[in-house]
């Protein structure tokens, strides 16, 4: 540690109002001499200087509070006085740290700790004091605390009866030269960390004492063990020499002190006092501990005013998570509930080190993403996927799932919030940002977790498969007791981490104020952290309208958070997508997004327009907009790849309930029960629900743009009608082997491999141009874009002759598709446009057909010649796709 300025003394703290349990130390009352003679340690005479009965006088002579103090013994130690010159360089220590204080008098008083032989040797010195004479004798009276100032560690054995014990002690100095005093104590480095806090006295013949203190008239006061420490990181840092280093943010809280905790226990074994003197760089406070010994977790305690409404509310009772907290540990099983944060704790070790060699970032490029979201825990925890016991609803059991991923076509995943969450609430209220949930891992804590999910992403990254992540950076949990519901940032400091307080509304309390600076540089250390200790590939901002939010709720044009975030040079270089969704009032949010060329975004309009267009509601054009990538949104510099579109999601209906309900409590959702309302056997209303589930993965996978699946639409899963997130079920892996289940996985697949045999025009970075697209009513007349009666709508993509490839596969040049879809109740007689020269039309998809007759890897000719003109009769309900082929392939 730096050496101090005389003019920056240390602060004593005030004492906590309230019970608390230390680990305190005992000692001899005896000291040795340089000829081994032994001295008794002289008592502070109690009552008359330092105790009254009001109260606890402290060695300043300030009256303290009468505190219910619990103290407990702990071993031995010894103290020696050694009448050696304060001069660090010869003193052979194995650590050092100076201090220097200013007295009340003037004068200077050094003090040096070091390590000598497993021993903390004190090595004080005091010079130029004005009142000391030349035949004065200077007196240190001293005493060793821990977390409070007034409580100070008994140094007599406890066995004493109370009024017999001493708190503190008095040592002689020896004189070195007329000036000049020094003397040295010894302690067992075992028994740190501890403070030592002093006073001087000064007595001459026939004089009365002169007590003499700092400058600013309190103690001296000298960590032993401790280092101020360093403001950054934040969080926990192991350093190679086995120090560790803690920091914390917190701008109004008055003191902070530092909970350590052994897992026996379920209240903190040790708690140290950070001053404010040395311990606060700004408004980060920190400390060094050379060793945390026995402890397993650590936390924080938060002092200061109670400020009224909007403002910090410091509870000092309550235990705080450390924000930065990279390992968790709760130190009780879990319980049905919530869980209380005084019982989830900072871990306090460094994770095994991981084995990333072969890992390679996959760095697909965006319009070639084919995306699959899931939730960990419901992916596999049902009997049905028949993964061991041990990995059930855990990341292993993702991995165990590849072959699923695969059959699909998917080269994405996009996973569901890993952060720590309220159990009550779900994964998209967290309360913690640096860790993966431990729920998700095979034994449930902390550390296996950790290896699993960086497993898991490792295994998929060799599979070809990206990770995505969806994050909540906008609100965090209520999570704690009746009497004080508090979430991880809460109690720290209201005022920075949250935007203005509104009591009645818990929502606008929990919200975040993301793009104030502290908050701001939170969450890009969080996200950095998934990145560089994880591998994520990319991440999905839930609620991202509110990431654009000053602290009153204002839009900002150019919020500071959203704009580093695209320019960071870790996070740029990953997928980085907007989805306006807010978990707390379940809606979508439209808003125009700024994005710098960088930001994705999830394509509420698309779901929008196309359910209703496949219900006969909506109009062509805006069917015709999200079939071209959504050029009303993402022809501002990006292009359809920016657009990740999606039919159903997490919330809401999945695909066979939207489908399948239709009440009015569901009018939001857009869906249409095909004629009858919930579960059925009415075989027509059974067919005209699976055309609507084919046109709805039809629409999505031939639209520009990147596709989105959810969980369990491609087996049928049902919510029962409840759009409410909490009702979806596990995966029925069962119902995969079900004819629907067959079918529609088939289905997926056929898609996907479509997709990317014709990448020459559905996976489009750009913009197609107008040229190579034709538009059609069914007769091949204009379409009428804006009448609601018109439920027909087909286009032509035509292949860039200047650019067309030679496909060696088939052993044919690709040609144009042609695509229609029909909402109508009535069939259409379709005319399709004339083929190249040289080609011929057939299909690839009817999704009016039986299976497996709805689609076609080869292609089936089935036009029928009307006059000259190529017909073809489309179903009610139905889409279809046509693809040119060489007649010599």
């Amino acid at each position: 540690m730096a050496a101090l300025q005389p003019s920056l003394p240390v602060q004593l703290h005030h004492p906590n109002h309230g019970a608390i349990k230390l680990a305190m130390l005992t000692t001899v009352s005896c000291y040795y001499d340089r000829r081994k003679r032994v001295h008794n340690v002289k008592k502070t005479e109690m009552g008359k200087n330092h105790f009254n009965r009001k109260g606890l006088r402290d060695l300043t002579g300030n009256i303290q509070r009468v505190l219910d103090v619990k103290i407990f013994a702990a071993p031995k130690i010894s103290v020696d006085e050694i009448g050696t010159r304060l001069d660090s360089s010869k003193v052979e220590v194995e650590k050092g740290s100076t201090y220097a204080f200013r007295t009340e008098f003037g004068g200077l008083v050094k003090v040096f700790v070091g390590r000598k032989n497993m021993k903390y040797a004190i090595n004080i010195e005091v010079s130029s004091l004005p009142v000391c004479g030349s035949e004065d004798k200077l007196v240190l009276s001293w005493g060793l605390f821990r977390s409070d100032s007034s409580c100070f560690m008994p140094l007599a054995p406890q066995s004493l009866a109370p009024e017999t014990r001493s708190n503190t002690f008095e040592t002689p100095f020896e004189q070195k030269t007329l000036a000049r005093y020094a003397l040295q104590l010894e302690f067992e480095s075992n028994e740190a960390p501890f403070y030592l806090s002093f006073i001087l006295y000064s007595s001459g013949s026939g004089s009365n004492n002169i007590r003499i203190r700092s400058h600013r008239k309190t103690n001296f006061c000298v960590p032993v063990g401790i280092s101020s420490g360093y403001p950054a990181p934040l969080g926990v840092s192991f350093s190679s020499d086995g120090s560790v280093n803690f920091a914390l943010f917190s701008s109004n809280a008055e003191s902070v002190v530092l909970c350590l905790q052994n897992e026996m226990t379920d209240q903190p074994s040790l708690e140290i006092d950070l001053d404010p003197y040395i311990n606060r760089t700004g408004d980060i406070w920190h400390v060094s501990m050379e060793s945390v010994g026995p402890y397993v977790c650590y936390s924080y305690r938060c002092r200061g005013t109670t400020i009224g409404s909007g403002g910090d509310r410091l509870h000092e009772p309550h235990v705080l998570l450390d924000p930065y907290a990279k390992i968790l540990k709760y130190l009780s099983p879990d319980q049905p509930g919530s869980i209380s944060l005084r019982k989830c704790l900072g871990h306090l070790r460094t994770a095994p080190a991981f084995d990333w060699a072969g890992d390679v970032h996959p760095r697909l490029q965006m319009e070639t993403l084919v995306v699959y979201r899931l939730n960990v825990k419901h992916f596999t925890e049902d009997r049905s996927s028949q993964v061991t016991a041990d990995v059930a609803g855990t990341f292993s059991g993702v991995v165990e799932k590849l072959n699923h991923f695969k059959g699909l076509g998917v080269n994405a995943i996009l996973l569901e919030p890993l952060f720590p969450f309220d159990k009550q609430e779900g994964p998209y209220f967290p309360y913690h940002f640096f860790s993966p949930v431990n729920l998700y891992g095979p034994t449930h804590d902390g550390i296996s977790t950790i290896n699993a999910l960086k497993e898991m992403v490792k295994r998929l990254h060799a599979s070809g498969i990206e990770v995505l992540l969806e994050v909540v950076f906008t609100h965090i949990a209520e999570t704690g007791d009746s009497s004080c519901r508090m979430g991880a940032l809460r109690g720290i400091d209201n005022s920075s981490y949250f935007v203005a307080d509104g009591d009645v509304d818990s929502r606008t309390r929990n919200a975040l104020n993301c793009n104030y600076p502290i908050v701001q540089r939170m969450i890009l250390d969080s996200l950095q952290h998934w990145v560089t200790e994880f591998h994520i590939d990319g991440f999905v901002f839930m609620d991202a309208s509110s990431l654009l939010r000053g602290s009153n709720g204002e839009y900002l044009s150019r919020p500071p958070l959203v704009e580093a975030i695209a320019f960071d040079p870790l996070l740029s270089k990953s997928k980085i997508i907007a989805d306006c969704w807010d978990p707390s009032g379940v809606v979508s949010k439209e808003i125009r997004f700024p994005h710098w060329k960088k930001w994705a975004e999830m394509n509420t309009r698309f779901c929008h327009d196309v359910r209703q267009f496949l219900r006969g509601e909506g109009v062509l054009s805006n069917l015709a907009t999200r079939l071209c990538g959504s050029g009303d949104i993402f022809s501002d510099g990006r292009g359809p790849a920016f657009s990740f579109n999606f039919i159903a999601r997490n919330s809401g209906l999945p695909l066979v309930d939207l489908v399948s309900f239709s009440s009015n409590e569901l009018s939001s959702e857009l869906s249409w029960n095909c004629g009858e309302e919930g579960p059925t056997n009415r075989t027509v209303v059974l067919e005209k629900r699976l055309k609507q589930i084919r046109n709805f993965l039809f629409i999505l996978y031939i639209s520009l743009g990147v596709p989105v699946l959810n969980m369990g639409d491609e087996c049928g899963e049902s919510a029962g009608g409840s759009p409410s997130y909490g009702d979806r079920k596990s995966f029925d892996w069962g119902a995969l082997k079900t004819g629907f289940g067959v079918q529609t996985t088939k289905f997926i697949r056929f898609l996907s491999s479509l997709r990317m045999r014709r990448c020459d025009l559905l996976h489009k970075r750009n913009f197609m141009r107008e040229e190579n697209i034709d538009w059609h009513g069914s007769d091949q007349s204009q379409p009428r874009w804006e009448d609601p009666s018109c439920k027909f709508l087909a286009m032509t993509l035509k292949v860039d002759r200047d650019n067309s490839q030679f496909n060696s596969k088939s052993s044919h040049i690709v040609g144009d598709l042609y695509i229609a879809s029909n909402s109508s109740d009535h069939p259409e007689i379709v005319i399709l446009p004339p083929p190249t020269e040289g080609m011929t039309w057939l299909r690839l998809v009817d999704t009016a057909l039986l299976y497996p007759g709805f689609f076609s890897t080869s292609g089936d000719p089935v036009l029928e010649q009307m006059k000259g003109l190529l017909a073809y009769e489309m179903m009610a309900h139905s889409c279809v796709l046509f693809e040119a082929q060489s007649l010599s392939g």
